[in-house]
């Protein structure tokens, strides 16, 4: 009853029950727009509510294998592997406020709500990006190939003397420069390696050159050559070192906020800024049912405001 109550009254009600969950409960959108057409009622769910799968139970680690993620990650001699996060999940999350943010604009300028069906397998396939279009291009399902990039060369994980280090030579101009870096300065005019596209064709022929040029520098002498040289590169950092890293504090990017205990929680930013209308980092998560009671007291007084 709270819930539909609350419902009458929002802009928004986003849920993640099972397809056909809330149904029973009267709190599905078919019940909930009858009390509140402009409602945007967005549904994320394992499969969708449509189609064979729409029943089951949906987990990220799941949804990876069945999109194909797992099979294009990994060593090409090791087993299929997940991300270290849920990204299906993440992702799903991001793009349903994408549609929410769509569907908040139609309901203002119809005054009609609408139902978006968000599925993990929908969006983890979706965004598996130039992956997609190597296959519908080809016909032949890319293969595990650990940090290489399947369209461009080279750029990958690099050895130098006491560490590794991300190559990510993106054109041409770039790997004129990187070699020069290497002593590689023929390299650039054989045909082999001339182009992107011969680069792709001969990615392992190349990298008998690159590594041994790379393991004779250390790698903070390696990463300042390229940087210098306009050659793009980077660390490996654990999550640490990530909080450590001069650029990441410069941007802020931890927050220490304090509760409503003067207890001081350590949390991350959003990645989002905004010029006119910054964001306000006032308070952390809230603890769970912390806010419940102010709801439920907040709902009731504008009860009492429409029937007076």
């Amino acid at each position: 009853d709270f819930v539909r109550r609350l419902a009458a009254r929002s802009d928004i009600l986003i849920e993640n029950f099972k397809t056909g969950g809330l149904a029973k409960y009267g709190l599905d959108y078919d019940s909930l727009k009858q009390i509140n057409p402009k409602l945007i009622y967005c549904s994320i769910t394992g499969f969708g509510h449509t189609g064979p799968y729409a029943s089951f139970a949906g987990y990220d680690f799941i949804v990876q294998g069945m999109s194909g993620l797992m099979s294009i990650t990994g060593e090409s001699d090791g087993l299929p592997m997940k991300t270290g996060v849920a990204v299906a999940d993440l992702f799903t999350g991001i793009y349903s406020v994408i549609g929410i943010l769509a569907a908040l604009r139609h309901a203002e300028a119809t005054g009609q709500g609408q139902h978006i069906d968000m599925s993990l397998l929908d969006t983890q396939a979706g965004v598996l990006a130039n992956q997609n279009m190597n296959y519908l291009a080809t016909g032949i399902s890319p293969k595990r190939i650990g940090n290489e990039n399947p369209n461009i060369v080279p750029y990958e994980v690099v050895a130098a003397s006491d560490g590794h280090i991300i190559l990510a030579v993106g054109n041409d101009g770039q790997f004129q420069r990187a070699c020069k870096i290497f002593g590689l300065d023929t390299l650039p005019a054989d045909p082999r390696f001339a182009t992107n596209e011969a680069r792709v064709e001969n990615r392992a022929l190349l990298r008998t050159f690159i590594a041994p040029a790379a393991a004779k520098f250390a790698k903070k002498e390696l990463l300042a050559l390229c940087e210098a040289n306009a050659v793009p590169v980077g660390t490996i950092n654990t999550i640490g070192e990530m909080f450590e890293d001069p650029q990441v504090k410069a941007r802020g990017l931890r927050v220490d906020l304090a509760d409503d205990q003067g207890n001081s929680i350590p949390g991350v930013r959003t990645p989002i800024v905004m010029s006119k209308t910054p964001l306000r980092y006032d308070s952390p998560s809230p603890r769970l049912g912390q806010h419940t009671d102010e709801v439920m007291a907040g709902l009731e007084r504008m009860e009492r405001m429409e029937r007076s």
